[in-house]
């Protein structure tokens, strides 16, 4: 596991390793968005509008990635 912190409030976890690597952003304190290996993802759950703005920044974009449910990322993180 290796963390990087990307900016203010804004942090990534890295599982796993080749081929099976999965990347999960944190705002603060919560996992919101991340790659596995069928691409990009975020949350359904609407947090504030600052988590939104670290979300499309990580993804490079409001349009990017597929939606998944929160307690999927929840049980990626544990």
């Amino acid at each position: 596991m290796k963390l990087r912190k990307l900016g203010s409030n804004m942090s990534e976890i890295e599982l796993g390793s080749f081929p099976n690597n999965t990347s999960i952003l944190f705002s603060y304190a919560t996992p919101v968005a991340g790659y596995d290996r069928k691409g990009a993802f975020r949350t359904n759950k609407h947090y504030s509008p600052t988590t939104s703005k670290h979300i499309n920044k990580y993804l490079g974009g409001k349009d990017i990635g597929r939606t998944v449910s929160q307690d999927y990322i929840d049980g990626l993180t544990k």
